[in-house]
């Protein structure tokens, strides 16, 4: 099954740039879904990724590491623009989600 991963937002506003740019980690590069606080959910939507989106993820958040223990960010022509934050989790998560729901859904009928 291929999936095309959302580009930005689906919504764009100036307050939600505003809070995008506040977050600040788009500073380090990292995507809105690198940040994601892993529950078993997320955890299986990462395992379910195809390799070059885990290299490329594992790759920007090595650096984001990296760049808050020198305290320091990326220049700003890198940081990773609103517009164009990939949420690449999504779809897997999504189908995790829904697989996770079905599944209570048929246990509960037994």
């Amino acid at each position: 099954m291929s999936y095309i991963a959302r580009k930005g937002p689906a919504v764009y506003s100036a307050l939600g740039k505003w809070a995008y740019n506040m977050a600040g980690f788009n500073q380090y590069g990292l995507h809105r879904d690198d940040c994601l606080y892993e529950n078993e959910d997320v955890k299986e939507a990462i395992r379910r990724l195809p390799e070059k989106l885990k290299d490329e993820r594992n790759f920007r958040i090595t650096r984001a590491l990296h760049l808050s223990m020198t305290k320091t960010i990326l220049p700003k022509e890198q940081w990773t623009k609103y517009e164009e934050d990939t949420k690449y989790l999504e779809p897997y998560l999504q189908e995790v989600v829904h697989e996770r729901d079905e599944k209570v859904k048929w246990e509960s009928n037994k």
